[in-house]
């Protein structure tokens, strides 16, 4: 494998990891969302892609117990068994909280479980099936509104305590959640994912929307700030809103095709490609943004990694910001 020093680096605040500056995501990494087994085929794609990504320079592996009902995880461990020393080399993170339907009896709804037991046994299912005896981050998946904050605290601190874990953080959460999970664990929270792309640009775009009226913007007024005051690393999920940044159809919303024509224009401008400039859109905002790019196809992973290397101009980036809300500033 190629040098990792490849990628720029970002060093997650509040720890000593240092990651690559685009992270991979592995949410269709084990096939089906069903009880099939992991399958050759399927092994040999999951690694295929991990070499891939680190040979591009990718560090920072993200994960979660629900992929494909836990084969995402089967498959990252089979991929690390494969280079021995890889591990050591790369950032896990994994996220938990979410249960999934017919778990554990049929017929049981899908739900949030911030409890003791289900944090700490679904860590130690994933740590079991990544072959690994460490999680690098562990980020609570999505807000449980039956969460007993000092369950949480002692399932952190165990897994803390017991190196099963080494730092925390959250993911789809606000900065009120945040803030409140903080009064009770003594651990900081160093991350939060978050759904984040030209066409779900809530985040960035509720700044320039103060005192307006209108938009679905009040959910996340005040957390892309809050993260950036409290040194919390904001991870983009879906960077490329899983491929409808690209599409021109007779069906597509006007602003989406708008945004799809200026992301070819300005790829031919950088000599780069679409994908590597609706990344770069991200990587321009000054919180230093990490983007978790997830595919299932080798070829996608340079062209989106291209991304490090492109500077967009505020001209650019409020252009294509334009696009996405079709509307100007106010």
């Amino acid at each position: 494998m190629s040098d990792t020093e490849l990628m720029n680096k970002y060093t997650i605040p509040n720890t000593d990891l240092e990651v690559s500056r685009i992270a991979f995501g592995t949410w269709h990494l084990g096939g089906s969302w069903d009880s099939t087994p992991l399958s050759a085929a399927l092994k040999t794609r999951a690694v295929n892609l991990l070499n891939e990504a680190v040979d591009q320079g990718i560090t920072h592996i993200d994960l979660a117990d629900i992929y494909t009902r836990g084969k995402s995880d089967e498959a990252i461990g089979h991929a690390l068994a494969q280079s021995p020393g890889l591990r050591d080399k790369l950032v896990l993170q994994e996220k938990s909280g979410i249960v999934l339907n017919n778990e554990p009896n049929a017929g049981d709804p899908p739900r949030y479980d911030f409890s003791y037991d289900n944090i700490v046994g679904k860590v130690e299912r994933s740590l079991r099936r990544l072959g690994t005896d460490r999680l690098d981050l562990l980020a609570l998946h999505r807000p449980d509104p039956l969460v007993e904050y000092e369950e949480v605290a002692r399932a952190i601190d165990h897994l803390h305590q017991s190196g099963k874990v080494r730092y925390f953080g959250v993911s789809n959460h606000n900065w009120a959640q945040i803030d409140l999970l903080k009064q009770f664990v003594d651990q900081p929270l160093v991350v939060n994912q978050v759904e984040l792309n030209l066409l779900h640009h809530h985040l960035i775009a509720n700044g320039i929307l103060v005192n307006q009226t209108g938009g679905d913007y009040d959910r996340t007024i005040g957390t892309m700030e809050y993260c950036r005051a409290h040194d919390i690393m904001i991870q983009a999920w879906s960077p490329v809103a899983g491929g409808r940044l690209f599409k021109q159809e007779e069906t597509t919303p006007e602003n989406e095709q708008s945004v799809a024509r200026l992301l070819i224009e300005m790829a031919d401008k950088h000599a780069t490609t679409p994908e590597a400039i609706a990344v770069a859109w991200l990587l321009r905002h000054p919180a230093k943004i990490q983007p978790i790019i997830g595919t299932r196809t080798v070829s996608r992973i340079g062209r989106t990694v291209a991304a490090d290397t492109v500077t967009l101009s505020r001209i650019e980036w409020y252009a294509l910001l334009a696009a996405a809300r079709g509307a100007g500033v106010p």
